[in-house]
């Protein structure tokens, strides 16, 4: 089982910025896809941001592409998403998800989760 280990959010207003982190400890994860995905109240969970960590492919959502970035850093086995401009649109529970590298980037099967931390935007 691969365990992943969230870090971030919280309550900010419009306009400020966040960082979420996300690490696998005690795990190599050289050839995998990582990411967050979020999931607003009554909506369905969807994708922000995927990085790959061998080569550094990311893939962005229409949505936050420009505020957000994705980034990795391989001998922490961790991934960071920085959101910049935040907008009250941007409020959702955020996952860390990962998987082995197989399928492309966009793709939204993934085996492992996070617990989930929430972010909240204000107006």
């Amino acid at each position: 089982q691969v365990e992943l280990v969230e870090s971030g959010g919280g309550l900010v207003q419009a306009g400020d910025s966040l960082r979420l982190s996300c690490s696998v400890p005690g795990r190599t994860v050289n050839h995998y896809d990582m990411g967050w995905f979020r999931q607003a109240p009554g909506k369905e969970r969807e994708i922000v941001a995927i990085i790959r960590m061998t080569g550094g492919s990311t893939y962005y959502a229409d949505s936050v592409k420009g505020r957000f970035a994705i980034s990795k850093d391989n001998a922490k086995s961790t991934i960071v998403l920085q959101m910049n401009s935040l907008e009250p649109e941007d409020t959702a529970v955020y996952y860390c998800a990962a998987r082995i590298s197989r399928v492309s980037l966009s793709s939204t099967n993934y085996e492992y989760w996070g617990r989930g931390t929430q972010v909240t935007v204000s107006s």
